[in-house]
C-alpha cells in the first residue's frame, strides 16, 4: 500500500522541483522497409511510422492526465537511415529525410532520430553518401535529428569519419546561419553509441532493438539539488546514500510510466533512463547540485570529484529501482540547457577545457557548446577527436554537440529557444589542430578492448 507521505513527497517534486518525464521514445525498426527504389522507400517507410506510433503522443497525454506527471517530449528513433538506404543516391536519403519529417509532423512529436550512421571503423557507400547530405537535412528540416557513431572502444577511432564529421558542422552551421546556427544542435557525434538512448539528438533504434520498443527518459536535477540543500554540511558517505535514495524515487516514477505506455500501446518495455537532463529554468540544474555540495561555483577545483560522486550514486540508485536502466543514465551537463552552467561560463569559471576533463565522468560528453562561428574546422576536428577518445580509453559513451554560430564571438550570446536555451559563446584554444587531423586513417583500439 502506498504511504501517504511518499504520495505528497512525489506531488512536492513535480509541482516544486521540475520533476518530469522528460521524454516517452518509441524505437522502430525499418529493416522491412528496404527498396532500391528512393520513392518506394520512403512511402513504406511513411506508412510503418504512422502505423506503428499513431497512438503514441495521445498515450502518453493520457497517461500525463492519469497520473499528474508531466511528460514534456513525444519522440520517435528509427533504425540508423544509412543501413536502409543502401546505394541510393544523395538525393535519395534527402527525399527519405524529408518522410521522416513529415511523419513527425502528423504525428505531433518534437523530434525523430536516426537520420544517422556507425561508421566506427569505415564507411559504406550508404553512409557515406547519408553523410554528405546532412547538413542539407538539418537545414530544410524541423525535426530531424541526427548522429553519427564515429569510434568505439573495440573498433578505435575512425579519424577519417572525425574530419568527415567536422566539415559537417561547419556546413550545416553556414546553412542555418539565418536561425542562430541551430542545425548543428540536432546533429551529435559518439563514440560507443548505446543502441537503446531515448535522449535526443542521439537516440537511434539500434540492430538488437525489437521490431518496436518503449523507452523512457526520466529527469530530475531539482529534486536531487533540493535533497542536498536539506541535507546541509553532512559527510560524502551521506551525501552520496541520500542521492542513491532520491534517485531510487525518481526511477521507480519512470518505470511506472514506462510501463503503463508499453501495456496501454502494445509495445515492449525497453529501458528507463535516469538521466540528470537540466532545463535553462531556474531550479533545474546540473550545476546547482555541484554547487550544493559546496563548490563556489562549478568549474572550480573540486568538480569533477563533485560531478563523479552525484554520477555514480544516480546510476546505483536507478539500478536498485529498475531491472531495465539503461541508455546513458547518469548526469548531464549540456551549457546552453542548464541555467547554472550558462553563469559560470559567463562569468569565466567553466572552460572548455574543465569541460572535458568533467566529461571523464559524467554520462555523456561536450552537450550544447556554442564556440565562434569562425573556428577553423579543424579545431572543431580536434575537439572531437580528444572527447571521443575519452569514451574509446574508459569505455564509455563521450558524445560532441558543438554549434560554432555563424556571425557571433567569444561575449556574445545565442538563444535557441524552448528546452535547447540559451549559451554564451565559450572560447576556445587557438592553436591549429590541421596537420594532426590530415594524417586520416583509425587510431587503433587500446589494448583493453580486446576481452574475448
Amino acid at each position: 500500500m502506498l504511504e501517504m507521505n511518499n504520495i505528497l513527497e512525489t506531488i512536492n517534486m513535480i509541482r516544486e522541483e521540475n520533476l518530469d518525464i522528460r521524454t516517452v521514445t518509441m524505437g522502430i525498426s525499418l529493416y522491412d522497409c528496404v527498396s532500391e527504389d528512393a520513392d518506394r522507400l520512403c512511402a513504406k517507410v511513411y506508412d510503418k511510422i504512422m502505423r506503428c506510433a499513431e497512438k503514441l503522443v495521445p498515450t502518453a497525454c493520457d497517461i500525463e492526465k492519469t497520473y499528474g506527471i508531466p511528460i514534456i517530449n513525444k519522440r520517435i528513433s528509427v533504425t540508423p537511415v544509412s543501413m536502409i538506404g543502401g546505394d541510393l543516391p544523395e538525393e535519395g536519403y534527402l527525399k527519405l529525410a524529408a518522410t521522416l519529417d513529415r511523419a513527425a509532423a502528423d504525428l505531433g512529436v518534437n523530434f525523430i532520430g536516426g537520420f544517422g550512421a556507425q561508421v566506427q571503423k569505415g564507411m559504406t557507400v550508404g553512409a557515406r553518401r547519408l553523410m554528405e547530405v546532412i547538413p542539407q537535412a538539418l537545414a530544410e528540416t524541423e525535426r530531424v535529428c541526427s548522429s553519427v557513431n564515429v569510434a568505439s572502444t573495440k573498433a578505435g577511432i575512425n579519424m577519417d569519419a572525425v574530419a568527415m564529421t567536422g566539415r559537417i558542422i561547419k556546413e550545416t552551421a553556414s546553412l542555418t546561419r539565418d536561425r542562430e546556427s541551430i542545425g548543428c544542435a540536432k546533429f551529435v557525434v559518439f563514440a560507443n553509441a548505446p543502441e537503446d538512448n531515448p535522449f535526443m539528438a542521439g537516440a537511434f533504434h539500434g540492430v538488437g532493438e525489437p521490431e518496436t520498443v518503449i523507452n523512457v527518459g526520466v529527469s530530475g536535477p531539482g529534486v536531487v539539488a533540493s535533497a542536498i540543500r536539506r541535507a546541509g554540511d553532512c559527510s560524502f558517505s551521506e551525501l552520496a546514500d541520500l542521492i542513491k535514495k532520491t534517485a531510487f524515487k525518481i526511477t521507480r516514477m519512470g518505470q511506472l510510466v514506462a510501463c503503463e505506455a508499453s501495456r496501454r500501446l502494445g509495445v515492449p518495455f525497453g529501458i528507463v533512463d535516469l538521466s540528470l537532463a537540466p532545463t535553462p529554468a531556474i531550479g533545474d540544474s546540473v550545476a546547482h547540485i555541484l554547487e550544493g555540495m559546496g563548490l563556489e561555483s562549478v568549474g572550480a577545483p573540486g568538480t569533477t570529484a563533485a560531478l563523479a560522486l552525484l554520477n555514480d550514486a544516480v546510476k546505483k540508485g536507478g539500478t536498485m529501482a529498475s531491472s531495465f536502466v539503461g541508455g546513458l543514465s547518469g548526469a548531464f551537463i549540456p551549457v546552453s540547457e542548464d541555467a547554472g552552467m550558462i553563469d559560470a561560463v559567463a562569468r569565466g569559471a567553466l572552460t572548455i577545457e574543465k569541460l572535458e576533463a568533467m566529461t571523464a565522468v559524467c554520462s555523456v560528453g561536450l552537450d550544447m557548446i556554442a564556440v565562434p562561428g569562425d573556428t577553423p574546422e579543424s579545431t572543431i576536428c580536434g575537439i572531437i577527436a580528444d572527447e571521443i577518445s575519452i569514451g574509446v580509453a574508459n569505455t564509455k559513451t563521450t558524445a560532441v554537440r558543438i554549434i560554432p554560430v555563424c556571425g557571433k564571438g567569444v561575449g556574445e550570446t545565442v538563444s535557441f529557444g524552448g528546452l535547447l536555451g540559451y549559451a554564451p559563446i565559450i572560447a576556445v584554444n587557438g592553436c591549429s589542430a590541421e596537420r594532426f587531423i590530415a594524417r586520416g586513417g583509425r587510431i587503433p583500439a587500446p589494448i583493453h578492448s580486446l576481452k574475448n
